[in-house]
């Protein structure tokens, strides 16, 4: 098997460079040219390392059958042409944007309407952007143009939602547009120009057979699945203006989060991966109120959270968690094997000067003390974080200070972005701005110490058995592409497993033997 190298977040294509983010290059929904997964890894030139830029900010749509849960989407494709219309809809942004976009579409099948696989077949487009970077604002526009072209009907959300005179000032075909998580005005607007079609008139509707799957459509693959916990964040970061997008953190009720976490599982979901704005910060503005879920009485409360998602018996991950001292707790659970052993922290930064400079939570925390703690606790945790580099201010001296602390730290993932503008970000205003080749020279720099990090840790893994959740099957090279606890999709490593008989499926689970490992990826066999 050639030993090809996925490359993750570890190596994130830096920010400043458009590039990385072509529209053209993403898999959306009217891009049905993007090659799948085992395709491009059947194309690869293997004399070079193959780079995969997905990141959190991958794009999605329900053109992906391979990402579509089915068994939910069966629903919208009962109803004949000619008795619902259809809507496209283009997904650009993270995982918690795209939880946004699996309610809508949802909601819309509820309704009756369709779902269009190209800009022909659609009655009206949806496009949900992304308002992040002014690279995915470009792409967020980008978007909207080429739907406007090739469709004409054309409704945004999302959160370049808010620049709503930005959007209509370059695009004034747009019909409407709202904010982010405006689900209800998405569907409002669309029902004023695509009216919701009258099923009693469709013969072959039957509302007892015709029911959208309690979990949702998903544009996940039906074994995995996001969780949202929560929206909005309390935090004022300096480069950040998602508080200005999505508002203060606001929270479901836990009973809520349980109950769509039991339908998932419920609708064959393997694993659960736990996402919002500050997952530690959860309940925080419930003041952690008590709720009763399968007769149980529960808190809204990251901790007791973590204890009712273990109870369901599957795979849970968490994402976007800060090192408060609470969270000990949390690597306790992972410790007796309650969670998977998994944590992604946004550190960003280990200079305390630019962390202050970053207005960074728990920007004076000693979080070198706390990986340590938290490894003692949970000797088999991985940490996984991304690392801004060339902030406003920085010095030779403070990107040094990160340097040493990765090299202390020994993160098994790391992504690093060099800083660029975000419009309405406090930091565009702050002193000292790193030029553009300084600030790469120094991405360089990092990610070159992390692969050898990485390197290290993975030729660690040789010899040990794992078990790993089988994502894709290259049928040409008869391999399993599937990820271990140590792998989130999309932005970590995989293993890939050799010789597999026809009984491997996507979304089981199987114990390995790791056989070898490069800087990224471990590469295993298995006994049938």
């Amino acid at each position: 098997m050639p030993k090809t190298s996925t490359e993750s977040l570890n190596t994130t294509t830096n920010v400043a460079q458009p590039a990385s983010i072509h529209l053209k290059d993403t898999a959306t929904m009217f891009n049905p040219a993007k090659l799948t997964l085992a395709q491009e890894q059947s194309q690869i030139d293997t004399s070079q390392p193959y780079h995969h830029k997905a990141n959190h900010n991958q794009n999605r749509s329900i053109e992906q059958s391979s990402y579509l849960n089915s068994a939910s989407l069966a629903a919208t494709a009962q109803a004949p042409v000619s008795a619902a219309p259809k809507i496209g809809f283009v997904s650009l942004g993270c995982p918690k944007a795209l939880v946004d976009s699996e309610r809508i579409i949802t909601e819309l099948s509820r309704d009756g309407y369709q779902v269009a696989s190209d800009y022909e077949g659609a009655d009206l487009v949806v496009v949900n952007t992304c308002g992040f970077i002014e690279s995915a604002v470009q792409e967020s526009l980008d978007a909207i143009g080429e739907a406007i072209s090739k469709n004409g009907k054309v409704i945004v959300t999302g959160c370049l939602g808010k620049e709503a005179q930005k959007i209509r000032e370059m695009h004034p075909a747009v019909l409407a547009v709202t904010g982010a998580h405006a689900y209800d005005e998405v569907i409002t607007a669309v029902a004023q120009y695509v009216p919701r079609p009258n099923r009693s008139l469709d013969a072959n509707y039957d509302p007892k057979i015709d029911l959208i799957n309690e979990a949702g459509i998903k544009l996940t693959p039906s074994h995995y699945a996001y969780l949202k916990i929560s929206e909005g964040c309390n935090h004022r970061c300096t480069f950040c203006i998602i508080p200005s997008l999505r508002g203060d953190l606001v929270s479901r009720p836990i009973d809520n989060v349980m109950s769509e976490a039991l339908a998932l599982k419920n609708a064959g979901v393997k694993e659960l991966l736990i996402i919002s704005q500050d997952t530690s910060a959860y309940g925080l503005d419930l003041k952690y109120k008590t709720s009763f879920w399968n007769c149980m009485p529960l808190k809204s409360k990251f901790y007791d959270l973590c204890q009712a998602l273990n109870d369901l018996g599957i795979w849970v991950r968490l994402h976007y968690v800060y090192p408060y001292p609470h969270v000990d707790k949390v690597v306790e659970l992972m410790g007796e094997k309650k969670l998977l052993p998994y944590l992604d922290i946004p550190f960003q930064h280990a200079s305390h000067r630019i962390l202050k400079a970053m207005k960074r939570p728990a920007h004076s925390e000693n979080t070198l003390a706390r990986i340590k703690a938290w490894r003692k606790i949970c000797p088999d945790i991985v940490i996984r974080s991304t690392f801004v580099v060339g902030f406003p201010g920085e010095t030779e001296e403070d990107f040094q200070c990160l340097l040493d602390w990765l090299a202390e730290a020994r993160l098994d993932r790391v992504g690093a972005f060099t800083y660029s503008e975000v419009e309405g970000a406090v930091a565009n205003d702050l002193p000292n701005h790193v030029p553009e080749d300084i600030k790469q020279e120094r991405y360089e720099r990092l990610m070159a110490l992390q692969q050898d990090i990485s390197a290290q840790k993975l030729q660690e893994k040789i010899g040990k058995t794992l078990i790993v959740l089988v994502d894709d099957i290259d049928d040409d090279e008869n391999i399993a592409i599937c990820r271990s606890y140590a792998d989130a999709p999309e932005i970590d490593g995989h293993v890939y497993v050799d010789d597999i008989t026809a009984k491997v499926k996507v979304g089981e689970f199987l114990t390995v033997t790791i056989d070898d490992a490069s800087e990224y990826d471990l590469f295993a066999s298995y006994q049938d």
